[in-house]
């Protein structure tokens, strides 16, 4: 912490900066549950490969789009884990001249292009069904149910890899539930198979494929809709605005704040900058603690920036405005 004068468009004040972490980056206040090693990582994506080359080859070969629609979903499975891994690695680069916040938020594009991808994907596969349920084609019930069982131990075998991180990571929680919601939805899949061998109905494949389809763009909805929100630096799921600012207010020393922003560092990390005004003379630097303090560890913000001001400050700062940025 220092001590610094900045000019606000022709305004000469007097402020204090703290630059106050709580944490490291790799202790305290934000947590990389990942797994430690990468092999959780290489199994999870050759077991998920391989599944999904089988499926996709018994697919075409008994004509099911049942086995191509869950084919698709399990692509999004390997590019997740893909993504993660790949995050893992860029997450701990250091931060350089040019990128002076490191690579954490390749994380966030990843993850919105998969998201862009997948529904891409599941489009095509909708219209495909929809060609077959209109103009029927002879499908092996046997292929179907022998191939969608198999993937009913792949993913779950992939998601325990993932269980213990699960309780602790917000990436890694969304890996898990998507295996073990691929293992469910793999049974609707074996049920659809079970019934074309009993009853000859070849219509259940075409409507099973968009039983998946229409469950993989729920799924998939949620996570574009997340990762878009933090690629355009929106507050992150799960850290109230409101909150944060009543709690600033309500430290010791403060009597107000401006110029609020919360944004994403990477799927797991939040950043935050604010102006904190101070209610009188006192020790900027207790004020500067408690708020890094505080801001780690009720919200999980562990990159916190804060700049104390004198009321008279304040007043004359161009970015107290609500509307300022």
């Amino acid at each position: 912490m220092h001590d610094a004068h900045h000019s606000h468009d022709g305004h000469d004040h007097a402020h204090h900066h703290g630059h106050d972490h709580g944490h490291g980056h790799a202790h305290g206040g934000h947590v990389h549950a990942l797994p430690s090693s990468s092999t959780a990582f290489a199994i999870g994506i050759a077991l998920n490969t391989a599944y999904l080359a089988a499926e996709t080859l018994w697919g075409l070969w008994g004509h099911s789009l049942a086995l191509l629609a869950d084919a698709g979903h399990n692509l999004s499975d390997v590019l997740a884990l893909a993504a993660a891994w790949g995050a893992q690695t860029l997450g701990r680069r250091a931060p350089s001249a040019r990128f002076t916040y490191g690579l954490r938020k390749s994380s966030i594009l990843v993850a919105l292009g998969n998201a862009i991808v997948l529904m891409l994907l599941t489009g095509g596969i909708v219209l495909e069904s929809i060609d077959h349920l209109l103009h029927p084609v002879a499908t092996g019930g046997t292929v179907v149910m022998i191939v969608a069982a198999l993937g009913i131990v792949v993913n779950g075998g992939t998601a325990l890899l993932f269980a213990a991180g699960a309780k602790e990571d917000l990436n890694v929680a969304g890996a898990f539930a998507h295996m073990m919601s691929d293992a469910v939805m793999s049974l609707v899949v074996v049920a659809a198979g079970g019934l074309i061998w009993a009853t000859g109905w070849t219509w259940l494949d075409p409507a099973a494929s968009i039983v998946v389809s229409v469950a993989i763009v729920v799924a998939t909805w949620s996570l574009l809709r997340r990762s878009l929100d933090l690629a355009l630096d929106g507050v992150p799921k799960g850290v109230d605005p409101a909150a944060v600012a009543d709690s600033l207010r309500a430290l010791p020393g403060v009597a107000d704040l401006h110029d609020l922003h919360i944004w994403p560092l990477s799927t797991t990390e939040t950043a935050l900058t604010a102006h904190l005004v101070r209610t009188g003379a006192g020790d900027d630097d207790a004020v500067l603690a408690a708020a890094s303090g505080m801001l780690a560890q009720r919200f999980r913000i562990g990159h916190a920036t804060l700049q104390v001001e004198s009321v008279a400050c304040a007043a004359a700062c161009a970015l107290s405005p609500p509307d300022a940025v």
